[in-house]
């Protein structure tokens, strides 16, 4: 995403999430624990307009997603969204789908490594949420279901047909897509859904703690890593390599890869500045 801005000035209060920016790390709180952080419209809407902004930025190296209260995120609230689709004409739904759809687009694009921190359920959208991430990291108690089967609409919601094969495999995700059932913490760590599982209640702890480790590190490297990652998923082997070089040849002109020679002849750490 682009760093340049026109006149629109920076949003001074989220009013559907906890956000908090320190020292390179956000951290955005899904804040509505009465009701397992259910998204409404407007949660959408800012989460969307967050990562944008925060990519704008360029002060954000990692960020950490998490839910308050019992659980991460228990997916479209029933009353206002799914009771408000159904009054929605057709171009009405096709824009609510878009937003959704905008919102994978933006964890999967921005310029910094996304940690979703999983505690309890993640279902339907929270389990999308969470499966855009780069890193999962979830405690004992989590629970993800992919529902959309159970309301009768398509598992394939948001991305999640593009990106759960890509992380679990296909024969993983069309059982998760279609049946809509749960997957508890030590079966997502077996078929590569989590990243890592941490103590029980240690889930936001150990996410910070990744956090940190990666806004401590190249940034550069890292953006560049995952927008590889991101553009590579359909390209053919040889585009592949192709990308993979000009990539490294730009990279090879920055100040932190001369920075790391400089460290490693100097014995010291790398200073890494992200440039």
């Amino acid at each position: 995403m682009s760093p340049f801005t026109g006149s629109a000035a920076r949003t001074a209060r989220w009013e559907h999430l906890r956000v908090e920016v320190a020292d390179g790390v956000a951290h955005v709180t899904l804040a509505r624990p009465d009701k397992l952080n259910a998204l409404t419209f407007g949660a959408y809407a800012d989460l969307r307009d967050l990562l944008a902004e925060l990519s704008r930025e360029r002060a954000v190296r990692a960020l950490v997603l998490g839910g308050e209260g019992r659980g991460f995120c228990s997916g479209g609230d029933v009353d206002e969204i799914i009771g408000a689709t159904l009054s929605m004409d057709t171009a009405q739904l096709l824009d609510f789908n878009r937003m959704t759809g905008q919102v994978v687009r933006a964890v999967r694009e921005c310029p910094f490594p996304v940690v979703a921190a999983v505690h309890g359920v993640a279902a339907g959208a929270g389990a999308v949420l969470a499966l855009a991430a780069d890193f999962r990291v979830a405690d004992p108690t989590a629970r993800f279901a992919f529902l959309f089967t159970r309301v009768g609409l398509s598992g394939g919601d948001m991305g999640a047909a593009y990106l759960l094969p890509r992380v679990v495999g296909l024969g993983h995700a069309t059982r998760l897509l279609m049946l809509g059932e749960p997957v508890h913490a030590p079966e997502a760590e077996r078929i590569g859904l989590i990243s890592a599982l941490a103590d029980e209640g240690g889930a936001d702890t150990a996410a910070r703690e990744l956090a940190r480790r990666l806004a401590d590190g190249p940034a550069l490297a890292h953006a560049q890593t995952k927008a590889l990652l991101t553009s590579e998923l359909d390209m053919p082997l040889a585009a592949s390599i192709e990308l993979d070089a000009s990539t490294q040849a730009l990279l090879m002109t920055g100040e932190d890869y001369a920075e790391f020679h400089a460290a490693f002849t100097e014995k010291r750490a790398p200073k890494w500045r992200g440039r």
